[in-house]
């Protein structure tokens, strides 16, 4: 009877140990970049992955925030936090972009520039900008949305970075900057009056800052109000080069006087660029920017904050000049005195729910045709005819894609490819201006495995392919090693087991005003009714 009961105990205690190994696998901790150090510490970038141009505010007891999207869709992606640390992605504001005749194809670049968050009257907003046409704004009465179609609120080729500010007395406004790609006009920064429902904007715009002098690029700005002041935060000098500046006024139009308030200085964070002051529940100040590391993206810092005889000082001032540096590491935000869990947005992906993984995006508005996650634990990506004039995969718009997730990290995959035809092919991709994939591919009724590299795929690099290996089974076991640079190297494996060096050492490189990417491609040479399709088993970030 003892013995009876001593084993039901170690199976009990076996089972729990596993149910809380499925647990942390189910919720996808990362385990390649980790902010929180467990030990009331954080390091940065809190977030290691390419979300351009954060904004963020404090609802309550919950962070939230928004970054650039541009033509990866879904776009504008909502995070959460509960500690400005630890992010968990929620969702996104836009389902596909507009207008569609536009975004149905790749548009590499354009679309989703700096977003806005805010919170008002118990409602969301998100005002973002489309260069090429000019400022949207999208609501919800959650975070999580749904989220409204988007509004034209001020029409403008050129008008970028919208930054709204609801004023005590019900009176709203817009702040904004200028692409002097598209306007012809840069380093200017504007405000104009809206209506109450910040639905609209008037024509009463009035520039608060001619930038060329010593602020050139200024951009990006952000409105706040506090003591009295009128805030702007901007950054200024350019994206991999510049500092933040802030100006302040007691009228809204200005005259605004101005400051620099946080610098690259002695620290390897360059930039440090365009961010969100967000205040704790215990009024402790911090402040969230990127820094452009290139093939990785624009990922995120969080910075300590102090206010100086009303004037922001960001990082650590270790001098006393009023002007911040950039820290690596620092102590936790006092959020009160609860501790939440470990969380970070989603790398792997299982593929058994039916429902795409948020991490997953597409380089245009996907279609129905494109693929299907499945209930049978597997994502069904189907070979979409190239176009006639294929070149390379810039231009394809049906790449299943995620940000890089890390410095380092080993990315496997398990896929089955059910290939129907000559021609048809698929692969695991490192997607940027240069790409490089492992290619499995179907000719005269074998299939063969390659690598196929194109270098400035945005003017028209054409790829080249080495040397071809016969593959025997449909199944196989792909992966790539990224390491420290963006160096990528490629294997596969036919059992899951043993892993062999396929092809060139590739150097990641970003896409256009993204990030490198990872992920899938399932193409075919040619119009088929029935084309051929890879199931994708599973896909992992490892260290």
């Amino acid at each position: 009877m003892k013995f009876v009961i001593i084993t039901s105990i170690l199976l009990s205690s076996i089972l729990m140990q596993d149910s809380t190994a499925q647990e942390k696998k189910q919720n996808n901790y990362s385990n390649v970049w980790m902010a929180d150090q467990g030990d009331g510490t954080y390091k940065n970038p809190v977030l290691y992955a390419d979300y351009s141009d954060p904004d963020a505010i404090r609802v309550g007891d919950d962070y939230y925030m928004t970054a650039s999207s541009f033509n990866c869709i879904p776009g504008l992606p909502i995070l959460h936090s509960k500690d400005l640390v630890n992010w968990k992605l929620i969702g996104y504001a836009l389902s596909r972009q507009k207008p569609l005749e536009i975004y149905n194809n790749v548009q590499h670049g354009n679309g989703v520039w700096a977003p806005c968050i805010r919170f008002h009257k118990n409602e969301f907003y998100i005002y973002y900008p489309d260069p090429d046409f000019g400022i949207y704004v999208v609501k919800a009465k959650k975070a999580e949305g749904p989220w409204s179609e988007p509004v034209m609120v001020k029409e403008g080729k050129g008008l970028i970075d919208p930054t709204p500010l609801w004023d005590e007395d019900g009176k709203a406004y817009l702040g904004y900057a200028f692409a002097g790609s598209r306007a012809g006009v840069k380093s200017v920064l504007a405000v104009c009056s809206m209506n109450k429902d910040g639905l609209s904007a008037n024509n009463d715009d009035v520039m608060i800052i001619d930038g060329h002098t010593d602020e050139p690029t200024i951009e990006g700005p952000k409105f706040y109000k506090r003591n009295g002041y009128y805030y702007i935060f901007a950054p200024a000098g350019g994206v991999a080069t510049g500092w933040q500046t802030v100006m302040r006024a007691k009228n809204i139009f200005g005259p605004y006087e101005k400051r620099k308030v946080m610098e690259q200085g002695k620290t390897t964070v360059n930039g440090p660029h365009q961010g969100a002051w967000v205040q704790t529940q215990t009024g402790e100040d911090w402040f969230l920017h990127f820094q452009d590391q290139f093939a990785y993206g624009r990922v995120v810092h969080l910075q300590p904050m102090k206010w100086q005889q009303d004037w922001p000082v960001i990082g650590s001032d270790d001098d006393n000049d009023g002007i911040g540096e950039p820290v690596m590491g620092y102590k936790k935000p006092n959020v009160g005195k609860k501790t939440f869990p470990v969380a970070t947005p989603p790398e792997s992906d299982e593929f058994n729910n039916p429902k795409l993984g948020l991490q997953w995006q597409w380089h245009a508005n996907p279609q129905i045709t494109w693929g299907l996650p499945t209930s049978m634990g597997y994502y069904n990506l189907n070979c979409i005819p190239v176009p006639k004039d294929y070149n390379n995969l810039f231009d394809i718009p049906n790449l299943l894609l995620q940000k890089l997730p890390a410095n380092e990290f080993t990315a496997t995959t398990k896929i089955t490819f059910n290939s129907r035809f000559d021609g048809e092919y698929t692969g695991l991709v490192i997607m940027g201006l240069d790409y490089s994939f492992l290619c499995l591919k179907q000719n005269e009724g074998k299939l063969f495995l390659s690598q196929k590299t194109a270098l400035r795929s945005d003017k028209k690099g054409v790829e080249s392919e080495n040397k071809r290996i016969e593959i025997k089974d449909r199944t196989i076991y792909l992966q790539v090693k990224v390491k420290s640079g963006g160096i990528c190297n490629f294997f596969y494996s036919e059992d899951g087991q043993k892993f062999n060096a396929i092809g060139d050492t590739f150097t990641a490189r970003e896409g256009k005003w993204i990030g490198a990417k990872i992920g899938f491609l399932a193409l075919r040479e040619g119009v088929i009714n029935d084309a051929g399709s890879v199931a994708i088993d599973w896909f992992r970030i490892t260290d």
